[in-house]
């Protein structure tokens, strides 16, 4: 097998090792000999391909913000279908997923991890991405008079995450709110904006 094919596998057994144990044991319990375990391959396998654990979290975090971008696109494209709420409840549930409620917790506590991966000195990465998302998203909506002109898009976003991150995380692992719950604060947050389209 050629050499980029092998290490792109084993890198990829690796990721998906470290995803089921974000998802079943939740942050805490990630650890390079966890990862290797789960992927049930040598311990120093990580390390030959990672200059260290903090290298493989980073590229790990890397790969969920490349899949965010994906996500970015379909919600893009889906402005001025179904109600804006409909949309933002969407997509907030698929963001705050327990493999990025483990990342984002990762990234709170890790401070090399989070310093390899600013792309500025502000925000927390793979928030910050979700937060031009929605900026994105809702500019669309914007410029369908679907929400008001004049509506800070940053700002809502913003409130979105901040609402979205604190409703999803506060909870034991596997347990995501009720749907009416994310529905409310979707509505409270974006209600006046929805509300003056019609002024």
């Amino acid at each position: 097998m050629p050499t980029g094919v092998h290490l792109r596998d084993v890198r990829k057994q690796l990721f998906d090792a470290a995803d089921r144990v974000l998802r079943r044991d939740g942050p805490n319990a990630l650890t390079s000999r966890a990862v290797t375990t789960e992927a049930d391959v040598a311990k120093g396998v990580l390390h030959r391909h990672f200059t260290d654990f903090d290298a493989f979290l980073a590229e790990l975090v890397r790969n969920r913000i490349a899949g965010l971008a994906d996500q970015a696109a379909l919600l893009h494209a889906a402005a001025g279908t179904r109600t804006v709420a409909e949309n933002l409840v969407a997509a907030l549930t698929e963001l705050f997923d327990p493999i990025s409620l483990a990342l984002v917790s990762l990234l709170f506590s890790r401070d090399e991890l989070r310093n390899r991966l600013r792309r500025t000195g502000e925000g927390l990465p793979l928030l910050v991405e979700a937060r031009e998302m929605l900026t994105n998203y809702l500019a669309a909506e914007r410029e369908q008079g679907r929400i008001a002109a004049d509506a800070d898009v940053n700002s809502l976003a913003l409130s979105l995450i901040g609402a979205g991150h604190l409703l999803f995380a506060g909870r034991r692992r596997g347990t995501p709110p009720e749907d009416n719950e994310l529905r409310k604060v979707v509505h409270t947050v974006i209600a006046d904006v929805v509300q003056r389209r019609l002024l």
